[in-house]
């Protein structure tokens, strides 16, 4: 009856993983969800006005194009392709550029749910009731189904532990993982993310010990690990060689260009253009200065403040298991010392809860050497978390308070958390591409302040369309913003050109102070801004639904 009942709220929370995603969620989570996939596919495959961000240009390639051409790429072309074939006369618009993307990685997450059910029995875990932790979770629910390469990490990440966790054939002997898959999987982690080696350490090692375990023959040792290695170089040179002419543009015609060109002429062209991003991420990323530019943390904000926002009372009693486990390694260890008067062997290949443990921490304190710690940066360690958890004795108790913590992670990341900004550009997009617009073209300015870089992408601009203008001013302060709404208005030249400020409630008593009317007001809610956050005494008064709102403000001539 309990293994029911698991299942069917497995289904409904499965059902509602992938109705949200078409609704579909307005909470904008972080500006890389667009501009490390979507923002930049928009732009080289559909021609739509886009800001490329550094790590796509060509002067500094940070990231590899494989992933956001295999996930982004794909639903863009398919889209485009239903269009042209006249399939779908208006399939490209707001939406389908938000939902073809998700909907991908929403279907790609179920990975997740592949994967628990085939680890939860090899890790002593219940594999239902580690499923419902999974699909109940707001990390599942929210970060998994977004265009982050963190969620792809976290996927590659899962299928990593379902190869290196050896499955009994024929209930006799354990059948050795495969070292092909296990070498082109970490690979393409470390391209998509090179933070992904702290990821599968503790798997490859895992794995390194059950083949060193398993195996008598020296032969045998050998030859996994020259598959391994052949595996992880073959899958390297792809996508070497697939961002080297993505971002230095080589092409065949142009090295063949001469009739001197000989075959090592073309060799030495094509290894002095070569891009290998991911030891270009590692060179910005391990120098303080450039982190510092994105935001300095404590070392232990990964451990107090991230692990709990996202995996609440989960993450505090993996800590509470991992002390009494630690104490009580440290026990025998100074027991057998005492009695032996030498060290206890390390047992390298073992199951169940220390080494699930030692899966989620170790990738904890190696993520946690750096200063620039953000919460997404951790939701690969959901898996480790849930098999921990669906433990027997385990949890249980704490059924409530997981429903209410993952309830309000979902309302706040879901829904509220700039939850303004998408419904903002589907509003403009339509009226943008309004009959009346098209009758009579007229000239958009949209300025964008104490919000998220907006995506430009969703505004379904042609490049070669000029009657849009696009203003981030980001976190500008009063006199800046002033300044430059100011000249703005006094720079109105025609009668068909608009001018529309897009502000947070919160700051819109700043753009009263600026000497400027407007003659057309749009409020979009809810909107929640952490960077300008509502004052607790506004909200209890008739004013709260201004604050958590986000305002389109059309500039009166």
């Amino acid at each position: 009856g309990a293994a029911m009942v698991a299942r069917a709220l497995w289904a409904l929370l499965a059902a509602l993983r992938a109705g949200w995603c078409l609704l579909p969620q307005s909470g904008y989570l972080h500006p890389d969800e667009f501009f490390q996939a979507p923002e930049v596919m928009a732009g080289d495959i559909l021609n739509l006005q886009v800001y490329y961000p550094w790590e796509f240009l060509s002067n500094s390639p940070c990231r590899t194009v494989v992933f956001p051409l295999m996930t982004s790429g794909v639903t863009y072309w398919v889209i485009k392709s239903l269009q042209q074939l006249d399939i779908c006369s208006s399939c490209i618009n707001s939406y389908t550029l938000l939902v073809s993307p998700r909907l991908l990685f929403t279907i790609f997450s179920f990975i997740l749910d592949y994967s628990v059910y085939r680890l939860a029995p090899f890790w002593g875990a219940d594999p239902w009731k580690a499923l419902v932790l999974l699909a109940g979770s707001y990390v599942t629910l929210v970060f998994y189904t977004r265009t982050f390469t963190n969620t792809l990490e976290g996927l590659l990440f899962a299928l990593l532990m379902v190869q290196v966790s050896s499955r009994k054939s024929s209930g006799r002997s354990a059948e050795a993982p495969s070292s092909s898959l296990i070498g082109v999987i970490t690979t393409a982690g470390f391209f998509n993310r090179p933070t992904f080696l702290a990821f599968a350490l503790m798997p490859l090692l895992y794995w390194a010990g059950f083949i060193v375990d398993s195996q008598k023959s020296i032969k045998t040792l050998i030859n996994h690990l020259l598959k391994f290695i052949l595996c992880a170089c073959f899958t390297a040179f792809v996508f070497i060689t697939a961002d080297t002419f993505y971002f230095t543009s080589v092409s065949l015609d142009n090295l063949y260009s001469t009739n001197k060109s000989s075959l090592i002429d073309v060799i030495v062209q094509i290894h002095d253009k070569m891009v290998v991003t991911p030891f270009n991420f590692l060179s910005y990323n391990l120098n303080p200065h450039n982190l510092a530019l994105h935001g300095s943390h404590p070392r232990v904000t990964h451990f107090t403040v991230n692990g709990v926002m996202l995996f609440g009372i989960l993450h505090i009693l993996a800590i509470g298991a991992g002390f009494k486990m630690l104490k009580k390694y440290v026990h025998q260890l100074m027991l057998v010392r005492w009695c032996y008067r030498g060290l206890p062997g390390l047992l390298v290949h073992s199951e169940g809860s220390p080494t699930l443990l030692l899966f989620y921490f170790a990738p904890l304190a190696f993520l946690s050497l750096f200063s620039h710690q953000e919460p997404r940066f951790l939701i690969p360690l959901i898996l480790p978390l849930v098999l921990f958890s669906a433990s027997p004795n385990r949890a249980g108790k704490w059924k409530l308070l997981i429903v209410l913590f993952n309830l309000l992670g979902a309302l706040l990341f879901g829904c509220l958390h700039q939850g303004g900004l998408i419904p903002c550009l589907f509003h403009l997009e339509q009226l943008i591409h309004s009959p009346a617009s098209s009758s009579h073209p007229r000239h958009y300015t949209l300025l964008f302040a104490h919000t998220y870089m907006p995506p430009r992408s969703l505004l379904n601009i042609k490049k070669t369309d000029v009657h849009v203008e696009v203003i981030d001013m980001a976190g500008a302060g009063e006199e800046t913003l002033c300044q430059t709404v100011q000249q703005r208005a006094s720079s109105f030249t025609c009668s068909n050109c608009h001018i529309f400020i897009i502000i947070p409630g919160t700051v819109r008593a700043t753009i009263t102070k600026c000497g400027v009317s407007f003659k057309n007001e749009t409020l979009i809610f809810p909107h929640l801004s952490m960077e300008d956050p509502p004052q607790i005494p506004v909200l209890s008064s008739g004013n709260w639904r201004s604050q958590l709102g986000l305002y389109i403000l059309e500039l009166n001539r």
